[in-house]
């Protein structure tokens, strides 16, 4: 069984590690124990990350639109027990130009599969798992991000395909579903007073969630606690889909 978190030999990929979720993510593992590589797109993604340096902590950039450089930057990973998905994008209101929808697909949902079909020869190989960050907006759809809801429905459906399929391999496939959480992806809606107070009365728990709040459940499910999980999309959003 592939080493959990707190063991000194997981290593994990989170991709997108350098965003505020991903981050919160990055910094979970480390405390866990983990050696992690986190990515960003560019340079400059990489600098304006929230993420101070740590001797476990190699980062590094990675387009996941393009086959050449996920294939090119896996081939050099060597040992890889956890993946965790988390590159994703939206484009409020702008999601209707076809060129955009396609975009946020190849971004959020090609760009998953693109990982994890990459990185699955050497999960395999370690018993290893992935978590892709899905959404809540995969089960409860806003009006102006259609491309981003499509996405993220489409990352749950993937989820349980992939479990499916590689299950006889040894490799665990899980996402989580975020609720409403604050970030720089959502600030310019947000600046919707309406729009953002709408959404935190129908929380119960009465607030949007923090990066940090969504990074547990990602540890939990890469953790020999979670080894007969698989296929499974855990909400984690503060109580919004139980009523």
């Amino acid at each position: 069984m592939t080493p959990g978190p707190c063991h000194s030999s997981h290593r994990v990929l989170v991709v997108g590690g350098v965003g505020d979720i991903g981050a919160a993510i990055v910094r979970a593992f480390l405390e866990a124990g983990s050696d992690v590589v986190a990515t960003g797109v560019d340079a400059t993604a990489l600098t304006g990350t929230s993420l101070q340096p740590h001797k476990r902590l190699r980062l590094a950039t990675l387009d996941v639109t393009s086959d050449a450089q996920v294939a090119e930057f896996v081939s050099g990973l060597g040992t890889l027990h956890t993946l965790v998905n988390c590159a994703g994008i939206l484009a409020r209101f702008k999601e209707f130009d076809v060129a955009t929808f396609q975009r946020v697909l190849d971004v959020n949902l090609t760009g998953t599969f693109r990982l994890c079909n990459a990185c699955k020869p050497l999960l395999a190989v370690q018993g290893g798992c992935i978590v892709n960050i899905a959404s809540m907006n995969a089960f409860v759809a806003l009006p102006a991000i259609p491309a981003y809801c499509a996405s993220k429905g489409g990352v749950v459906m993937l989820t349980k395909s992939l479990a499916l399929a590689w299950a006889a391999d040894g490799v665990r496939v899980n996402a989580v579903a975020p609720g409403y959480v604050e970030t720089a992806i959502n600030a310019e809606g947000r600046q919707d007073l309406s729009h953002y107070e709408r959404i935190r009365s129908r929380i119960p728990q009465g607030r949007w969630a923090q990066p940090d709040d969504i990074a547990g459940s990602v540890v939990f499910l890469a953790s020999k606690s979670a080894h007969y999980i698989t296929g499974t999309v855990l909400a984690v959003d503060g109580g919004f889909l139980a009523g």
